[in-house]
């Protein structure tokens, strides 16, 4: 099994950015990619990007339309650890934020962290 752990959430300002970290520990050899979603009051959960590799080569990051362009994913190997930089974050950013990690067998994420809130002021 993967465990997924998330954090850097927090509350920032309108225009401000914040880093998320997700910490894979387990049978990280399992999965074959990871991302990010959110879930804002009253909505669904939405995916927000994902980064996929085979043999440890990373494809390249695909992105929400709601964030291109402002929001970065990146991942380290060696800390088994992916990164979600957000910047000009926005009021409507405001969410739970969700690491999610894919495997082989799967078409959408099957392993999921426990979120963390992120809170944008206005």
């Amino acid at each position: 099994q993967v465990q997924l752990v998330e954090s850097g959430g927090g509350l920032v300002q309108a225009g401000g950015s914040l880093r998320l970290s997700c910490a894979a520990s387990g049978r990280t050899f399992s999965i074959n990619g990871m991302g990010w979603f959110r879930q804002a009051p009253g909505k669904e959960r939405e995916f927000v990007g994902s980064i996929r590799w085979i043999g440890g080569i990373d494809s390249s990051p695909y992105y929400a339309d709601s964030v291109k362009g402002r929001f970065t994913i990146s991942r380290d190997h060696a800390k088994n650890s992916l990164y979600l930089l957000m910047n000009s974050l926005k009021p409507e950013d405001t969410a739970v934020y969700y690491c999610a990690a894919y495997s082989p067998t799967s078409p959408g994420p099957s392993i999921w962290g426990q979120g963390t809130q992120v809170t944008v002021s206005s």
